[in-house]
């Protein structure tokens, strides 16, 4: 490779390393504010934290903090809006052939490994679920996010696979709350991140059809 082909590589690619680098420091400092708000919920309370208290913990200015998350609930939710978009992703990325369990199976399973990376491990997941049971404010806001991102899915099936939008509003909506729900009682009854991830997997199954109560899709 020659002078002038090193240096346009280079150029090429960049833009790229600095975008990683810039977007790995953006997933720091998000995640910086998490760690801080957990522990502080865990000790203070939910209502009894504010903004301030998160941004000081994790040496941080409070303007920080709001270019991050819009409010103190966002810091517990915010990673609700991604994963689903990765399920969006996945059915975007499928490949010819694969039918519409495939598809929504493999998407189910990169949104689980998500919540299993970052929510399981640092105790996010059972804070969580503690506080949606408890947190009015925090239940109105998962709502607002899981019905928001079952549209997208709901659209992605539909537009991938052509079955009726309410068809298609039924097996997103049928996925995503079993999942939901054998994660939340699995996280209450105290089960370890693997437990809890296994939970997921098992109703992604029972929905798809191959688990123990439902038919299978083709």
């Amino acid at each position: 490779m020659n002078a002038l082909s090193v240096a346009i590589h280079w150029l090429s690619y960049s833009p790229r390393v600095t975008e990683g680098r810039r977007e790995r420091k953006k997933q720091r400092t998000r995640q910086a504010l998490i760690e801080a708000a957990v522990e502080l919920f865990e000790t203070k309370g939910f209502h009894e934290t504010t903004v301030a208290e998160i941004a000081e913990a994790a040496d941080l200015s409070t303007r920080t903090f709001f270019l991050h998350f819009p409010t103190k609930e966002d810091v517990l939710l915010a990673n609700a809006e991604w994963r689903l978009d990765l399920g969006v992703r996945a059915i975007a990325e499928r490949q010819a052939g694969e039918s519409v369990a495939d598809v929504l199976r493999r998407a189910a399973q990169e949104m689980i490994t998500d919540a299993w990376q970052t929510d399981l491990p640092e105790g996010l997941a059972a804070l969580r679920a503690h506080l949606i049971a408890t947190v009015p404010a925090l239940q109105a806001g998962l709502a607002q996010r899981l019905l928001a991102g079952q549209k997208d899915l709901i659209d992605a099936v539909h537009q991938a696979f052509q079955p009726s939008v309410i068809d298609a509003a039924a097996l997103v909506g049928g996925l995503l709350g079993a999942i939901n729900a054998a994660a939340l009682v699995s996280v209450q009854q105290g089960d370890q991140p693997d437990e809890v991830r296994a939970a997921m997997a098992r109703a992604v199954e029972i929905v798809l059809g191959t688990g123990d109560f439902a038919p299978r899709l083709g």
